[in-house]
C-alpha cells in the first residue's frame, strides 16, 4: 500500500519532484520563518533599555541567556519523544498539525509581553517543535523510500526551504519589532506559523496514505523479525534494568538543571542551594548526571561485536567535537546579536546607504521572485487537487511581498538610516544558500576529504570568523564602534565552517550504528548539539562581563582558540576513526 501511494506520489512534477515535495518546503518555510523571527528577537527584547520609543525588559545579559539556552537546549530533546510518539500511534501528519497549532500558540503568548504568557509562549514552542521538527523529514523519507536515487536532492530543495524560511522570517520579524513593536514582531511569526500549518493540512489529498497513522500489525512484524534475526546490525539489544534506571535519572536530573539554570538567576529559586570546592551545586549534580549517561552509552556499545562496537566509538568521539561546534556556532543567537546592537556602526548616509540599500534590495528580492516563481508551478501542478492550500500559500506571499515592499521603501525614503540589529542574522541563511552547492560539488568531487578532517576544517574556518572579530574590536574602547564588515566576514566564515561539518554528523550516525540502536544514537547525538546549545548561551551571556574584566577582543579570543585546538585535534585522531569506520566513508 505504502509503495503505490508513492508511485501515486511520483505522478505530479515540479523542477523534477512531485509536487508534495514543495508542500514540504512550504510547511517548513513558514515554521522556519516563525522560529528564526523569534529567535532573532527574544535575547535582544529581555536585554532592551526599558526606557525609549521601543522599550525592552532591561534584563542582564546573564538572566536573558540562561532563559535562552534553557529554550534551545530543550529544543533538540522534545524532537526525540515526539519521534516515538509518531511512529508509533498518531503518524506523522498528525504530528506536524498538532506540533504546528502548539507553536501557532506560543507565538501568540509571546506577542502579548507578559512574563507570564512569556514563559508559557516558550514551553509551548518547545513542546510544538518536539512534535514538528523529526516528523517533517520522515514525511520526506517515506516519499522516497521506493526512489532513494532521487532523495538527495529532494532533501537539498528541502533543505533550501529551511533557509529561506529563516532569512525572511529573521529579516521581516526583526524589522518589525526595532521599529514598529516588539509585539508585531513575535506576532508575525505566529501569523505566518497558522498559515503554514493550514496550507499543509489542505493539502492532505496530495500525500495518499504517506505520513498516516502507523499499521499496529506492520510494526510489531517488523519487531519480532529483528528478534530472530541472524544479521548482527539487525539483532535486538534489549534495555536492561539498569539501563533503563539510568535514562530517568539522566534525564530528569538534566531536566532539572535546564530549569534551575534560568530559575535560580531569574527568580532567585535554586534546586541545588549548595556548591563543592567553590563551585555550583547545578553544575555538580549535571556532571554527574553526563558521567552516568557516559555509563550508559559504553555499557550498549560493548554488547555489540567489535566492528559494530568500534563504528559506535567514532559516533561518540564526533559527538564529542560536535559541542564545541555548536557552543561557538550558536553565539549568534546571544553575544553576536548584542555585539551588533552595542558594538557594531550600523548607522548609514550618503554613499554607504545607497550602496546597502542596492545590496538590500537584491539579498531581498531575488530569493523572493524565485520561491514565487516555484509557488506558481506548484499551483499549476495541484490547482484542482488542492486549491485551498495554493490559495493559503498565494495569501502567504502576498504578505510577505507587502512587508518587503514596505520595508525597502522605508530604506531608500531615509536620509540616514540605522540598519537593524537583526540584519546581520540572514547573512548565514544567505550564505548557506549561495555556497551550499559549491561545497557540495567539492565533496563528490576526488577532493573529497575524510569525516575527521571535515570537522576539524569546520571548526577551525569558523574560529577564523571569531578571529575577525577578535582582530576588528582589538584596541576597541567603551562608546566606540566597530565596522560592520566584521561582522559580515564572520557570518561568512561560520557559514563556511557550518557547510563542512553540520551535514556531516547525522549522514555518519546513519552509516556507522546498526538499526536497532539508532533511535538511541541519534537521541545521544541531540542531546550533544542541545549541550552544545546551551553551552553557548551560558559563554555569551558573560559577553559583559568578560568585556569589562578584559577586552571584546578577549571574549572572541576564546572562540577562535577552542575551536582551532579541538578541529586539530579531531583531524590528528583522523587515522584512529579511519580505523574506527571499518571502511565506512
Amino acid at each position: 500500500m505504502a509503495t503505490t501511494a508513492s508511485n501515486d506520489f511520483f505522478k505530479s512534477n515540479v523542477l523534477g519532484h512531485p509536487a508534495g515535495l514543495f508542500v514540504l518546503f512550504f510547511t517548513e518555510m513558514w515554521e522556519r520563518f516563525s522560529f528564526y523571527g523569534m529567535r532573532v528577537l527574544l535575547v535582544n527584547f529581555l536585554t532592551f533599555s526599558i526606557i525609549g520609543d521601543n522599550p525592552g525588559w532591561g534584563w542582564p545579559t546573564e538572566n536573558a541567556t540562561a532563559l535562552y539556552g534553557t529554550y534551545a537546549m530543550l529544543l533538540y530533546i522534545t524532537p526525540i519523544f515526539g519521534g516515538i510518539l509518531a511512529d508509533r500511534y498518531i503518524g506523522y501528519r498528525w504530528a506536524v498539525v498538532i506540533g504546528s497549532i502548539i507553536m501557532t500558540l506560543g507565538h501568540a503568548s509571546m506577542a502579548i509581553e507578559t512574563p507570564l504568557f512569556l514563559y508559557i509562549g516558550l514551553a509551548l514552542l518547545v513542546i510544538g517543535t518536539g512534535f514538528f521538527k523529526p516528523n517533517m523529514t520522515s514525511i520526506l523519507s517515506e516519499m522516497y523510500k521506493d526512489r532513494p536515487e532521487k532523495k538527495d536532492g529532494a532533501y537539498t530543495i528541502f533543505y533550501m526551504g529551511v533557509n529561506a524560511g529563516a532569512f525572511f522570517g529573521m529579516m521581516l520579524c526583526g524589522y518589525l519589532a526595532e521599529f514598529v513593536g516588539w509585539s508585531y514582531g513575535f506576532g508575525l511569526a505566529g501569523v505566518f506559523m497558522l498559515l503554514g500549518t493550514l496550507q499543509f493540512w489542505f493539502a492532505k489529498p496530495l500525500f495518499g496514505k504517506i505520513g498516516e497513522v502507523p499499521n499496529k500489525a506492520e510494526r510489531l512484524a517488523a519487531e519480532e523479525a529483528a528478534k530472530v534475526s541472524k544479521n548482527e546490525e539487525e539483532k535486538r539489544n534489549p534495555f536492561t534494568l539498569v539501563d533503563k534506571i539510568l535514562i530517568v535519572v539522566t534525564t530528569v536530573v538534566g531536566l532539572m538543571y535546564a530549569f534551575n539554570d534560568p530559575l535560580s538567576k531569574i527568580g532567585d529559586i535554586n534546586i541545588f542551594p549548595f556548591e563543592v570546592n567553590g563551585v555550583a551545586g547545578q553544575n555538580v549534580v549535571v556532571l554527574g548526571a553526563l558521567i552516568l549517561f557516559l555509563i550508559l552509552v559504553i555499557s550498549r556499545i560493548v554488547r555489540y561485536t567489535k566492528v559494530i562496537r568500534d563504528r559506535m566509538i567514532a559516533v561518540v568521539i564526533f559527538a564529542f567535537f560536535t559541542v564545541f561546534f555548536w557552543m561557538s556556532f550558536e553565539q549568534g543567537a546571544s553575544s553576536l546579536v548584542l555585539f551588533a546592537r552595542d558594538n557594531v556602526d550600523r548607522s548609514l548616509e550618503g554613499d554607504s546607504l545607497t550602496i546597502f540599500n542596492i545590496v538590500n534590495t537584491i539579498l531581498t528580492v531575488v530569493p523572493l521572485i524565485i520561491i514565487t516563481y516555484v509557488l506558481i508551478l506548484l499551483a499549476k501542478q495541484t490547482w484542482k487537487k488542492i486549491s485551498a492550500s495554493n490559495v493559503v500559500l498565494a495569501v502567504c506571499f502576498l504578505g510577505v511581498w507587502a512587508l518587503v515592499i514596505w520595508m525597502l521603501y522605508q530604506y531608500f525614503t531615509a536620509d540616514e538610516s540605522e540598519i537593524t540589529v537583526s540584519w546581520f542574522s540572514i547573512l548565514n541563511s544567505f550564505f548557506i544558500i549561495a555556497f551550499a552547492s559549491s561545497v557540495s560539488k567539492v565533496w563528490d568531487s576526488k577532493y573529497n576529504p575524510s569525516a575527521a578532517v571535515k570537522y576539524g576544517l569546520g571548526l577551525i574556518i569558523m574560529a577564523i570568523g571569531f578571529g575577525l572579530l577578535a582582530f576588528g574590536s582589538h584596541g576597541v574602547v567603551e562608546g566606540v564602534k566597530v565596522s560592520m564588515v566584521w561582522l559580515v566576514l564572520a557570518y561568512l566564515f561560520h557559514t563556511l565552517g557550518e557547510l563542512c561539518l553540520s551535514p556531516v554528523g547525522l549522514s555518519y550516525v546513519s552509516k556507522l550504528v546498526p538499526a536497532r540502536m539508532i533511535a538511541f544514537m541519534f537521541g545521544m547525538w541531540y542531546l550533544a548539539i542541545a549541550i552544545g546549545n546551551k553551552l553557548a548561551a551560558i559563554l555569551g551571556g558573560e559577553i559583559e562581563n568578560i568585556t569589562k574584566e578584559y577586552s571584546l577582543s578577549t571574549f572572541f579570543l576564546i572562540f577562535t582558540i577552542v575551536p582551532t585546538a579541538a578541529g586539530i585535534v579531531v583531524m590528528l585522531l583522523n587515522p584512529l576513526l579511519k580505523k574506527l569506520m571499518h571502511g565506512v566513508r
